[in-house]
Order: structure tokens, then sequence, then C-alpha cells
């Protein structure tokens, strides 16, 4: 179904009021967004003759032929290692799915103002008007000479898994599908405070995920290699199994990967008995499915904007209950995560974005809540100061110790 545009403001409508031309009630988001919502900025003036020279030619060359002599001089000498490309084809976009690289533009221009607000870090929106993978990888290796890193969003599961690992494979700077892992980091920070609250470790939980797209396979392969006890994730025909034979390539590995108990059926059945849920799918739960689990239960509840377990639902049997929407609780959101991971991994040149990169910043953001932690507070908010600070300090001391930093 179309989305239905409320009154967006015309060319005339200009004076801040509270109609527009079709008399509508006025729509705030539309003035927000007129004319977008970031623009490039000098950081050098340009007054006179003298900066004009320096800036650009004849000073310029100077700078460009040390550069062709000394390629890593570009880091110093240019905005390469502070920026980063934000790279969508725009065929899953936030709750809107394939809506095409144009309506994307709005979200990748959100994205972009994060990362500085958060991070301190520059972004490019970049939509790409193909959805070919090996197109759009050859188009950002192409592009990568300008960037120091690339963040990958929106891209649908599974050509995003193929995408990210090609370029991974084809490019010396850090490249991460904020989708898969962002979330990743985030559920996994939460989850560590609340087994902390309720006496636990990670490896006492059994888990499932509900949704075996970017999220939940990112979400399942890095709570397992941080030592969660078990985890089953669930598409729509179920939870993925071995003896499923109607399993893509990515689910055959999942299966293989993760449900160490053997289950089998659809997921109000796993349910039963488990720790943890984690959704990522859409959907509603069964609040008789949500009884069913075990006692101290946690229920991440992440679908926006409605949760597959409402939080009213979920608090009648669980003891920490997180959710994707900032007007509850213990909000899982990724800009928590990418920030600072990507400010982390610029300061000191890293190569490539490690395992154990993305466990530090799990951590981090973990330790954050320290002593204040309780049932309403296992995750820091996205405005505590505190956060972006410990995930970048986190990240670049990772990318030293594991041999990826290049400075």
């Amino acid at each position: 179904m179309a989305a239905e545009i409320v009154n967006p403001r015309s060319d005339s409508d200009t004076d801040g009021g509270t109609r527009g031309a079709s008399d509508e009630p006025f729509d705030p988001a539309f003035a927000l967004h007129r004319g977008g919502k970031m623009a490039v900025q000098a950081t050098v003036p340009v007054r006179d003759k003298d900066d004009l020279s320096l800036a650009y030619t004849p000073g310029v060359a100077k700078v460009c032929s040390a550069i062709a002599e000394r390629p890593e001089l570009v880091h110093d000498y240019t905005w390469k290692s502070q920026v980063v490309a934000v790279v969508t084809d725009g065929t899953a976009v936030l709750g809107l799915g394939d809506i095409g690289p144009e309506a994307s533009l709005p979200v990748m221009e959100g994205k972009a103002i994060l990362f500085a607000q958060f991070g301190g870090v520059d972004a490019v929106p970049i939509a790409l008007a193909t959805t070919d993978a090996d197109e759009i990888v050859e188009t950002v290796v192409r592009l990568a000479p300008s960037f120091g890193g690339v963040n990958l969003e929106d891209i649908s599961a599974p050509r995003c898994f193929e995408i990210e690992r090609k370029l991974q494979e084809r490019l010396d700077i850090p490249v991460f599908h904020d989708d898969q892992h962002g979330t990743a980091i985030v559920t996994l920070a939460a989850l560590r405070n609340a087994a902390r609250l309720t006496g636990r470790g990670l490896g006492d939980l059994r888990a499932v995920i509900s949704g075996a797209g970017a999220a939940g396979v990112a979400i399942a392969k890095f709570l397992l290699a941080a030592g969660l006890g078990d985890v089953a994730v669930a598409d729509r025909k179920g939870v993925v199994s071995r003896d499923r034979d109607d399993l893509t390539p990515v689910k055959r590995e999942l299966a293989e990967l993760t449900n160490k108990a053997g289950l089998s059926g659809p997921l109000e059945s796993a349910l039963a008995g488990a720790d943890v849920f984690i959704g990522v799918s859409g959907g509603t739960v069964p609040e008789a499915a949500v009884a069913s689990m075990a006692p101290g239960s946690f229920v991440f509840a992440m679908a926006n904007p409605n949760p597959e377990v409402h939080p009213d639902v979920a608090h009648k049997y669980a003891a920490v209950v997180a959710t994707g929407r900032s007007d509850f609780p213990n909000q899982i959101n990724n800009v928590l995560a990418f920030p600072g991971i990507f400010a982390g991994a610029l300061q000191v040149r890293a190569s490539r974005i490690t395992e154990g990169m993305k466990i530090a910043a799990a951590d981090a953001l973990a330790d954050v809540v320290g002593d204040d932690l309780a049932a309403d507070y296992v995750i820091p908010s996205p405005f505590d100061e505190r956060v972006a600070p410990a995930v970048t300090a986190a990240v670049a001391a990772a990318a030293r110790a594991e041999g990826v930093a290049r400075r």
C-alpha cells in the first residue's frame, strides 16, 4: 500500500503557520525535512585571494603531489579519515520495506546527522539506483577512496550478507552493516545487564529470536560468540532447524550454529521454558506463549512501531522488558553503537571492524549503566553523554589489540 502524504508544505507555505496549501493541519515533519536535514560546510575560510590560493590553486597542488608520492598522507590532508559513506539501495527501509533509493534519502540523511550528533563523525548519504549485489559492490569499491569507512544501511536480506562480505574482502577500510551488527551489539549490552541484574551469566540463558533476516541472523551469531547458552531462530515457517529442507544457504549455516536443543515447530512452542525472547520481525506473539517462558525471563520486543509483545503484556511475566521504541524504558537503539564504533575505528585508522571490536563496544555500552542497574534501566539512553566516548575508546583499544589499527 502506498504511503499517504499528509500535507507537505507548498513552495509558498513558508511563513511557519499551522496551515498548508490544502488547508489541512500543518505537519511539522515536512517542515523539518524541507530542503533536507544536512549540508556540506567548509572547515576553512575563503575570505580573500590569499585564502583562495591556499585552499585551491596553486596551494592545493602541493598537497596533491605529496599524497601522490605517499598515499597514506591522504588521511592527514583530506577528510578521508573523518567521513563515512552511508550506502543503501532502499530495499529495506525502516518499517517501510522496498521503497526505492529516492524515498530512502530522508532516512540516510537522518543516519548521517546521528553520526555527527552522537559520534562527531561526518557522513554522506549515498542511495544507489541498483539492487544488484555485484553492482552495489563495484560502485562502493570505486567510491571508497573518498571515505574512511562504509556503513551499509537498509539493504534487504539475504543480499546484505553477500554485499558486506565482498566489500570487506576488497576494501581496507571498515565496512559495517548497521542493521546487522549495530542491533546485535546493543542487544548484547542489554542482555549482559539483564543477566547481571538477575544473578545469571549469558551461559545460563536460552534465547528464542523471532526473525531470520539481517538482524536476527547477526544477533544469533553474535550472542553465541559472546557465550550465550543456546539460541533458536524462527522465521515465518517456524524454528530454523537442521531437519528443514526449505532453508536458504544463510539459514542452513544458521541451523548448524544454533538450536542445540533440537527444537522444531512454531515460534510459540520454542518459547516454552525459554529465558529470553528477542523480536526483530514484527507480528504478534500470543500472550500464552510469553506466559510459558521460564520464570525471570527477558522480553526484548524490538519491532517498530508495534512491538511483537506489548510491554504491558510482557511485564506480567518478564523480569526485564525492552523495546525498540523511545517512549518505553530500555530502548534497543542502534544509535547507541554505530557512532562510537566508527569514531573509534576512524581514530586509529582501522582496516576493518573485528568481532573483538564489536564485543568491546557491547561491553563498554553495558558498563555505562554501572551501579544504576535496574529492571527499567539495563541500557543507557542515546542522550547519555558517556555513551559515545566509552564506545569510541573501547573500540579503538580493541582495534590496537587485534592488530587492525594503523595509528
